[in-house]
């Protein structure tokens, strides 16, 4: 059986970190899907929203911002929430737009002015959920992007999600032991730069970005932020629904936890979004842990209840199962997470991802130009 933490499924692409899992698969899709520029970000399967790894490759980091401005500040066309939820999970901006590509506003400011004439985006899926997405862009030289170069990423997409997933259940952690440690708190102004800051989001967002993270076109990292501030805005006017809520992980091997709302004034005014970081905590990781062992809905159903310490016969009578079928689907998770028993269960999906990660991975950031 395939599975992820224990002995990878053949085929999956051989990397120790994130940005190796986007080389590889650059270079794969470069051969038979030629393409200019490229932007490659890990994404946080419940959100879509981005976290790590992160690859550019001939995009300037000046672009950050105003890239994930567009992206749930304005109404667009084939955004990355669009394509993570389509059929195929990937499209073209010419099939999208009819050929009118003046209708999107990413062709507008961002692409024209750049001399790209169309753009290819697509999801790295599992399930319901995208680990990952990509956006790629020919110049006019080139002819668009067709059904063939769609069915090329198509079957590269798999892979690209398992590996993906791989990252986020390895084992290769140690528990720190550490207390609790507080959020930290940040204001961003209209124009998303950070106006007030606590001490402790300044310590968060330094570990995460880097320093100065204040200035945030010095890191890619900050794609995160952004994003999740600008889905704040958007959520606030009705554009979207649901939580501005990121997962990921820094340069430590920390997971962090990234919330972003607006703030009103007396009148229901939007004001500033205030953003909150910090540490992330098991039930914040967990999620992102338990789809990447690919659970089915019901033996995540187990799962959950043997953390709460329930016997086979209350796991029965509570999800009007028989005994037999609980075992049944014990014997599926303990195969998948690769383990035997459920205190080694409990304590890999529970206890191992709780703590600050202590080793550092090698970049799980790069920047590439002249590809």
């Amino acid at each position: 059986m395939d599975r992820i933490g224990g002995t990878s499924a053949p085929g999956y692409m051989a990397a120790g970190t994130g940005v190796e899992v986007f080389e590889a698969a650059a270079r794969r899709l470069r051969r038979l899907v030629p393409y200019d520029a490229a932007a490659w970000f890990g994404t946080d399967p419940a959100t879509v929203l981005p976290t790590t790894p992160i690859r550019a490759e001939n995009i300037e980091p000046v672009h950050c911002e105003s890239y994930w401005h567009r992206e749930y500040r304005t109404e667009d066309v084939l955004t990355f929430r669009d394509v993570a939820r389509s059929a195929h999970a990937a499209g073209t901006l010419r099939q999208a737009t009819g050929g009118s590509l003046g209708r999107s506003v990413r062709y507008q400011e961002f692409m024209r002015p750049q001399g790209y004439a169309d753009n290819m985006r697509a999801a790295f899926r599992i399930g319901g959920g995208a680990w990952g997405v990509v956006d790629l862009f020919r110049f006019a030289d080139r002819p668009p992007f067709d059904e063939r170069d769609l069915r090329h990423i198509a079957r590269l997409a798999p892979e690209v999600a398992m590996s993906l997933a791989g990252l986020a259940v390895t084992n290769d952690r140690e528990k720190s032991g550490e207390a609790a440690e507080p959020p930290g708190t940040a204001l961003f102004d209209d124009d998303d730069r950070v106006t007030f800051a606590d001490a402790h989001a300044e310590r968060w967002f330094g570990e995460l970005c880097g320093s100065p993270w204040t200035a945030p076109s010095n890191s890619l990292w900050t794609a995160a932020i952004y994003s999740v501030v600008a889905r704040a805005r958007a959520v606030a006017a009705e554009r979207e629904s649901g939580p501005a809520v990121v997962r990921l992980r820094g340069d430590s091997g920390r997971w962090f936890s990234i919330h972003a709302s607006v703030l009103y004034d007396r009148r229901r005014q939007p004001g500033p979004v205030t953003v909150v970081i910090e540490p992330a905590t098991s039930g914040q990781i967990v999620p992102i842990i338990v789809e990447a062992y690919s659970l089915t809905p019901r033996e995540r159903e187990v799962t959950e209840r043997v953390a709460r310490g329930h016997s086979t016969t209350e796991i029965a009578k509570r999800l009007h199962l028989s005994p037999h079928t609980v075992r049944d689907h014990l014997k599926s998770i303990f195969a998948k997470v690769d383990v035997s028993s459920r205190g080694e269960l409990v304590a890999k999906l529970f206890g191992e991802h709780y703590n600050p990660l202590m080793h550092s991975p090698d970049a799980e950031l790069v920047h590439i130009y002249g590809s």
